[in-house]
């Protein structure tokens, strides 16, 4: 027991400086970050176990979890934060939309509508959606500002930005050799002007994707003859370009920003370390329990976030994980400048 407890160990350390690493140098290993919430799950068994027999080899395990305490907050929180509201509070959600069903994955055949309707019911004055898809059934008229952008020849997808606060400028983000994209609006608030980024990554196909469609079949036929690991390990050396062409991006923005999007990555990578840099995790913040974002059998997946500038105070935090309209679960950040 106690060896394989040394292995996790070693695993867990291993995955701890990951984050750290570029994934271009270490493309096998950087799958790690991936099973990292099980190994520290893993260490706390361990470490109840040596301690229910008050054995010393639980020194090992609890080394092992002080070392990776802000691991463990990334993964699940334990408390909440829920500040009054004010009339300086504005809401911002993020959502993958899945393309509002376009594909039939689900039976329903009213997902544009529900979907619709749920963001009518939240309200946000900004909203972000990925994998946005021209419906008639999406009614956005409450938003009198918008940014679409969207590319494909047999399919049609892209990101958007709705605003009830006045868009000054606009604009998008190409990424190599890549369907994946980002755009951006600069939106006027009062007398704060602030960046919205909405970002697509490239995505590590544990599942199906619908944009596989738009590849050459002998594509898809070679992709499936691959291991799992060599396909995951190569949309990670993909996010870490997308992630570098975003953060050089940024550099040039004088205004407060705030990213949102499917980073198809987890809050252990380096591609999430590089991408969030100095802003706030609007989950880590405010947030609780294990943020779920994407529907994963038998694991709370986090892929979806809320990146807030430090200038802005986040007040509450929420994923739904009882909207079924999509593979990924929408996430609402209510955010206010500080003054």
């Amino acid at each position: 027991m106690f060896f394989f407890n040394i292995v996790l160990a070693v695993l867990t350390f291993v995955a701890y400086v990951l984050p750290f690493l570029a994934p271009k140098l270490f493309p096998i290993l950087s799958v790690l970050t991936l099973f990292l919430p099980f190994m520290l799950v893993l260490n706390v068994l361990f470490f109840g176990f040596w301690g229910i027999q008050l054995k010393r080899q639980i020194v090992l395990s609890g080394l092992v979890l002080l070392m990776g305490i802000t691991f463990i907050n990334k993964f699940y929180k334990f408390s909440t934060t829920n500040l009054p509201p004010s009339d300086a509070d504005f809401k911002v959600m993020s959502y993958n939309v899945r393309l509002f069903n376009k594909f039939c994955w689900s039976d329903k055949q009213t997902v544009p509508i529900e979907i619709s309707d749920f963001v009518k019911e939240k309200d946000p004055e900004i909203l972000c959606i990925q994998e946005y898809s021209k419906t008639q059934d999406f009614d956005y008229s409450n938003y009198k500002y918008k940014y679409i952008l969207s590319k494909g020849k047999k399919i049609i997808t892209g990101q958007a930005i709705f605003s009830k606060f006045p868009i000054i400028h606009t604009g998008d983000i190409v990424f190599p050799n890549s369907s994946n994209n980002a755009i951006f609006a600069d939106i006027k608030k009062g007398k704060d002007t602030l960046r919205v980024y909405c970002i697509h990554l490239q995505s590590i196909k544990i599942s199906p994707d619908v944009n596989e469609i738009n590849e050459d079949v002998n594509e898809i036929n070679q992709k499936k003859s691959e291991k799992m690991f060599k396909r995951i390990s190569k949309a990670f050396k993909k996010q870490q370009l997308q992630a570098a062409i975003i953060m050089e991006h940024q550099k040039a923005c004088s205004h407060p920003i705030i990213i949102c999007g499917d980073m198809n990555n987890s809050a252990f990578s380096y591609v999430y370390r590089s991408i969030k840099g100095d802003l706030q995790d609007a989950f880590e913040e405010a947030g609780s329990g294990f943020g779920k974002t994407y529907d994963f059998n038998y694991f709370p997946a986090r892929i979806d976030y809320i990146f807030a500038d430090k200038k802005m105070k986040v007040k509450n935090f929420q994923n739904y994980t009882d909207i079924i309209d999509s593979d990924h679960f929408p996430v609402m950040v209510r955010l206010a400048f500080e003054e």
